[in-house]
């Protein structure tokens, strides 16, 4: 029988609750024990459910959070909630979903991406930079990527952790997709050293710009 209440889903997620997960979540800044995917495999079983999605967001949860980002349906909200939204996703992974499985899909995307970008708050700024890293990688026409990489040279520097990793993705993306732009990417990418020193498992490819361009152009050219 399919999990339809808010009660009847908090406890399920609640028996779900793993020590060992919770302790690798907090590691990278989120409050939540539940193995994604289980709660991928609870989604599957609940399929889309909008109205449960919003009543399952206002708990707080973040759990709950990423279980109502993958049942809720990215079209049916508008553009005032998702900047609500974005504002009250208080850690990583539920900003990044919300960013990359609901504001990706939803008609206001460019609209929020235009208003985020210029937003005063870091986090929410990151956001902004997250959705003009997919339009550098898909959808580049219009965008004005010598003026994003003076943005990027000007002000990545000393952008708070959230905010930087956003802007130097977008770096390492112009650098990787538009080869007009590569040598400049990189060079910006050598001068400040940004994430030069990150530590970078075996067989990962290290999120400084310069590599990651040269390593993801490799790749490609075969």
């Amino acid at each position: 029988m399919a999990v339809t209440t808010v009660a009847e889903v908090m406890a399920e997620l609640a028996a779900l609750e793993d020590p060992k997960a919770r302790a690798v979540n907090e590691r990278h800044g989120d409050d939540h024990g539940v193995n994604l995917g289980n709660l991928r495999a609870l989604a599957k079983r609940l399929k889309t459910q909008q109205e449960l999605a919003s009543q399952l967001w206002e708990t707080d949860d973040s759990a709950a959070r990423l279980l109502a980002l993958l049942i809720c349906r990215p079209k049916a909200y508008g553009r005032a909630e998702l900047d609500a939204m974005i504002r009250e996703a208080r850690t990583p992974k539920v900003h990044d979903w919300l960013v990359n499985y609901v504001v990706k899909k939803n008609p206001h995307a460019e609209e929020l991406r235009l208003a985020w970008l210029a937003d005063p708050d870091p986090v929410v700024a990151s956001a902004g930079w997250a959705l003009t890293t997919e339009r550098v990688a898909k959808r580049p026409e219009g965008l004005d990527l010598a003026g994003l990489l003076d943005t990027i040279e000007a002000d990545m520097k000393d952008a708070p952790d959230r905010l930087q990793w956003a802007m130097n993705h977008c770096l390492a993306q112009i650098g990787i997709e538009h080869p007009e732009h590569r040598t400049r990417a990189i060079a910006i990418g050598e001068r400040l050293g940004v994430l030069e020193d990150y530590p970078t498992p075996p067989g990962c490819t290290s999120p400084y710009a310069p590599v990651w361009i040269a390593e993801m152009v490799h790749r490609k050219d075969g």
